[in-house]
């Protein structure tokens, strides 16, 4: 293991306990956990930066990160950023970039990634401790201060196909975590842990196993292969304390025959009691999927009025290009509607159970259907703004010729049965999409040249921000999607912005290729 500590005194180190994070809104200034607050809302309360004054965002400093393209959503709490790449971690003086400690451990020299790139997208803070998941699936815990080692925690052995590539979640007393590595046909799990010590506190496993309700949806033994992901950060309701997480998608990803059924709880929302792990409700979103529509999401928990009672929501732009509302507190369907192109399904009936287009699955000849398996929105975040009352997520306009082949289960290599072929790169595109959080119809739309990967930020000022593939970090009217800022990077954009304050002065961050941005006025 090595530590480079580069400790700079005049900075305090403030602790971080669970009130704090709950009560994110209190603190504008900071940005306490991986969506901003337990919500999932990805929306910063400052204000300073308006529609009136973006065009005068400049680059404040940057940060060059070692390796490959870097999708890190930032910690940031009293002056202090907090960052990660795969197996790395890192402390910075946020007013100019200044390394204050990092740590790393380094990668076995026989890891694979299966299905997914060497990627991680931050980390979680919670009392003295930040806590980083590895791509060998260990959870970490380091020191805030000095960076040092306090713990570790074997997740999952790696071997088999396990990995680690998320943010953890840190609410009262525990860390949560999920994994990647579906295409390698594991049993996705979403674990808590003790955070003092490290210790498990419970697991609950989406593929459930024979007993267990939900196994009838497997045929056979196909369940010990089920894949369900958990590779995206959940959110959390700290009243209910009811833990929200999306579920990947089944193995193999595009050959169903040998796992006929729906197979929970694959492509679903699940709702987990906080302290215990226990199943509360769920919803799927995409019955026995042969798309690779997985609902890796960050679920994002509304109030908003719905026939004229406001009522507590899950709302969700999925990857088979359908928006869901849903009661958070109960899981019933609300209401739904296709919010981009999908050639699947007829609607969703009153359950929200799609209404699938016969012949629509993947053949040996192949057969062309929207979204492609990377869907009509994926992994990266999207924004809920109290402000606007909109929701905004990046969408993908994308198409793919989808193959079914055999897949035999061999433990530790690709098990999809079969792949795509996605539609020429000059008929893609993509856009930023506002929608009505309680129905997803539309209210405007802003066209990028190219599908994206970058997720979006709303603010309290009235702007949405994002990036796309082109390299340009811009800036939008939150009303009316008027473009409004831009700045080209120079590389692609595929993480999330964030919003934090130095010195009572808004700040803008988002990594672009190998390269934090930190913008300001």
């Amino acid at each position: 293991m090595k530590r480079v500590l580069l400790l700079i005194s005049s900075i305090a180190i403030a602790q971080v306990p669970y009130e704090r994070i709950r009560d994110a809104a209190k603190e504008p200034g900071n940005w306490l956990t991986y969506s901003g607050n337990y919500q999932g809302h990805r929306h910063s309360p400052l204000a300073e930066i308006t529609p009136a004054n973006v065009s005068g965002l400049k680059v404040k400093w940057a940060y060059q990160f070692p390796g490959g393209r870097n999708q890190t959503t930032p910690i940031v709490v009293d002056g202090v950023m907090y960052i990660t790449s795969p197996n790395r971690a890192a402390a910075l003086d946020a007013k100019t970039g200044r390394e204050l400690w990092t740590w790393e451990r380094p990668v076995p020299k026989d890891y694979q990634s299966i299905g997914f790139g060497r990627v991680n997208r931050g980390p979680a803070i919670l009392d003295d401790k930040l806590f980083v998941a590895t791509l060998d699936c260990y959870l970490v815990a380091l020191d805030l201060k000095t960076g040092q080692q306090r713990w570790e925690t074997k997740v999952e052995d790696y071997k088999p196909g396990y990995s680690m590539t998320l943010a953890p979640l840190a609410i009262k007393g525990k860390v949560l975590v999920g994994v990647s590595g579906g295409e390698a046909g594991i049993r996705g799990f979403i674990d808590a842990y003790d955070a003092a010590s490290g210790q498990r506190s419970w697991r609950f496993f989406t593929i459930p196993a024979p007993g267990e309700p939900g196994n009838e949806t497997w045929a056979g033994d196909s369940w010990k292969t089920g894949a369900g992901s958990t590779w995206v950060t959940g959110s959390y309701d700290p009243e209910l304390n009811l833990v929200y997480w999306g579920v990947g998608n089944p193995g193999p990803d595009w050959n169903g025959d040998s796992r006929k059924g729906d197979n929970l709880y694959t492509c679903s929302f699940v709702a987990l009691d906080g302290d215990t792990g226990k199943l509360k409700w769920h919803f799927q979103f995409t019955p026995h999927d042969t798309h690779d529509w997985d609902s890796a999401h960050v679920p994002m928990l509304v109030d908003a009025p719905v026939n004229g009672k406001v009522r507590k929501l899950i709302v969700n732009p999925n990857r088979n290009g359908f928006y869901y509302a849903l009661d958070r507190v109960t899981g019933e369907f609300i209401a739904g509607r296709a919010y981009a192109r999908q050639t699947w399904a007829k609607g969703l009936d009153d359950k929200g159970r799609p209404i699938v287009i016969p012949g629509t699955d993947p053949t040996e000849e192949g057969n062309l259907t929207w979204p492609a398996l990377n869907g009509a929105t994926i992994w990266y975040s999207p924004s809920y703004s109290p402000k606007t009352n909109l929701v905004y997520v990046a969408t993908r306009e994308v198409g793919a010729t989808y193959f079914k082949r055999a897949a035999e289960f061999k433990p530790g290599t690709f098990f999809a049965g079969g792949g795509e072929r996605q539609i020429p790169a000059s008929e893609q595109w993509g856009a930023i999409r506002a929608l009505e959080p309680a129905t997803g119809k539309m209210a405007w739309e802003y066209k990028l040249l190219s599908a994206p990967w970058a997720g979006v930020l709303s603010t309290a000022g009235g702007l949405v921000f994002s990036g796309s593939n082109e390299g340009n970090i811009f800036a939008l009217d939150g009303k009316t999607g008027k473009p409004l800022w831009n700045f080209h990077s120079g590389g692609a954009v595929a993480s999330n912005p964030i919003s934090f304050s130095i010195d009572g002065r808004q700040h803008v961050a988002l990594p672009a290729d190998k390269v934090l941005y930190v913008f300001g006025l």
